[in-house]
């Protein structure tokens, strides 16, 4: 017979003299050890975060700081809600179907009350990106078609066809623009959430096919945080990695360093949304040859601008089917495709990725259902919308368009470099103009940006503002009014440098301090359930 190897020798010597119960249990606890182990290393956050959440869930339970954090939060419920009530004073709140309906012109006169109830001047183009253009006969267009198709379902292709074939060629149309083949195909979403979702879920699940049950996607820290919201609903892991302090891109040694057996996606902005830098999409495309794993491009926000960038005379590098590593691209219509909200576009470059975007049940007792993207019934009034946006601005006033919304980025992005004590975060790649502050808290200027009628984006992790330039901010005078208002700004805050920020400003520089981010979280769905809050009489004491 012959000798048994050493691993099993030394096994043999350590239970050597043992009793039965004491192999069972030592036995029994090893595997549970390595069962734990495999739970931290496989789960969808990393052992760091879980022993932290654990933590402050513990703590949470002590009564004294259980207390106190609930004596906060109603009092951040009670703010929230009173700022509602504040913006809602006046109109009419509505509990109850009305016993007569109201005339087609009570409608019409109580829902232009409703859209002029915000306090920012959206038409005046004093708000950070959420109106894309201000054109008349482009609304005229697509509200058009809206009423048109209103109660149209592109899940019944036989009942309407045209649909279809009007969300066929916004795909087309759209693989085009980012230089795809006559095998790259797609669908269209409602919005960028939706596409970003679907990428993740199409990914994940060709994951599953090639045997990794526990799928990871590799992410830059400054993605759009739908990916997060994807990882929630589908069950991802999520590994971040860092950006350059200096550039914002990411970090591609990062990223070489992420990869690994459970990778499913990685993925790159073009641009991303905090600051409005681009990854180096190349680069991560020779890391997706490399390492036979799909990238996907973020191109939601910016996407169709950049894609008429290069034919409005401004430089912008490949980031789109060109590069062979590029497996798919998400880009949002109605942003500056200036459709209207509600449309967006996920495309592959091969059919089999599609497929596995698809949901198919074959056992229901109501047929066989397929369904491509999240909802089942869709509305087919927005692909008409979408459809005829497209078709009615055209590829030239695109690239006009385009032409001014850039100009202008740049415009402001040169005149905010020589602001004393602001600085520009890298370098914008196409709408989005993002500046912070080494010298005072960003956070005032924004709070004194609010008072004088604007409307931006807070940034944290690092702290800023940005701006995301809309053809609404190429009217005349826009561009200089921001860029006055900013100068007086910075000059008051640099001033009272020490002093601390206050108003809903506060918030962003106090939040990034506190360290469990549960109560961020908390924070956040008073905020939410705001959102949804209808006052009453006597609410306000």
């Amino acid at each position: 017979m012959s000798e048994r190897p050493q691993p099993l020798k030394a096994i043999n010597r350590f239970f050597d003299g043992k009793e039965p119960w004491q192999i069972v249990t030592m036995t029994a606890s090893s595997i549970l050890a390595i069962v734990w182990a495999s739970s931290l290393y496989n789960a969808r956050e990393s052992p760091t975060t879980r022993l932290r959440k654990q933590f402050f869930r513990w703590l949470r339970h002590v009564p004294m700081v259980r207390r106190k954090i609930e004596e906060k939060m109603a009092e951040i419920q009670r703010d929230f809600r009173k700022d509602v009530a504040k913006r809602l004073a006046g109109t009419v709140i509505r509990r109850e179907l009305p016993e007569k309906g109201l005339t087609a012109e009570q409608v019409a006169e109580e829902v232009r009350v409703h859209v002029n109830l915000g306090s920012y001047d959206w038409k005046n183009g004093s708000v950070s990106g959420a109106v894309y253009h201000l054109s008349e006969e482009i609304s005229r267009v697509a509200s058009d078609a809206y009423a048109l198709t209103a109660y149209t379902n592109p899940l019944h292709s036989d009942v309407f066809p045209g649909i279809n074939k009007m969300e066929s060629e916004i795909v087309r149309m759209a693989i085009n623009l980012f230089n795809g083949n006559d095998g790259c195909c797609g669908t269209v979403t409602t919005g960028g959430t939706e596409s970003i979702i679907m990428a993740c879920k199409a990914f994940r699940d060709l994951a599953y096919d090639n045997g990794i049950t526990n799928p990871q996607i590799v992410v830059p820290s400054t993605v759009h945080s739908a990916f997060d919201k994807a990882a929630q609903y589908l069950g991802l892991s999520v590994k971040t990695v860092p950006v350059d302090p200096e550039t914002l891109c990411v970090d591609i040694d990062a990223v070489r360093r992420a990869i690994g057996r459970r990778t499913c996606l990685i993925v790159g902005s073009a641009p991303n949304f905090p600051y409005g830098t681009m990854d180096d999409i190349a680069a991560l495309s020779a890391l997706a040859c490399e390492y036979s794993v799909p990238l996907h491009v973020d191109a939601c926000l910016g996407g169709f601008v950049a894609a008429f960038m290069t034919e409005a005379g401004h430089h912008i590098p490949a980031f789109d089917f060109r590069l062979p590593g590029v497996a798919s691209i998400s880009a949002d219509t109605h942003k500056y495709g200036y459709a209207p909200k509600g449309t967006s576009v996920i495309l592959y470059r091969h059919e089999k990725y599609r497929h596995c975007q698809y949901t198919v049940t074959t056992e229901w007792p109501g047929g066989v259902y397929g369904s491509p993207t999240v909802n089942g019934s869709r509305a087919g009034g927005l692909i008409a919308a979408c459809w005829a946006t497209m078709m009615y601005v055209g590829r030239d006033r695109y690239v006009q368009m385009t032409h001014e919304i850039i100009t202008t980025a740049r415009y402001m992005e040169k005149e905010l470099r020589k602001i004393e004590g602001i600085f520009v975060f890298g370098k914008p790649a196409t709408s989005v103009v993002a500046f912070g502050s080494k010298q005072f808290d960003i956070f005032k200027l924004g709070q004194a940006l609010s008072e004088k009628g604007w409307s931006l984006s807070a940034l944290q992790f690092p702290s800023g503002l940005h701006i995301s330039v809309t053809h609404a901010h190429t009217q005349t005078g826009v561009a200089d009014r921001l860029i006055e208002d900013v100068r007086v700004a910075a000059a008051k805050c640099m001033r009272s440098a020490g002093a601390p920020c206050t108003g809903k400003m506060a918030f962003y520089g106090v939040g990034q301090e506190i360290s469990d981010r549960s109560l961020v979280s908390d924070i956040t769905k008073y905020f939410i359930d705001s959102m949804y809050y209808l006052p009453k009489p006597g609410d306000d004491e």
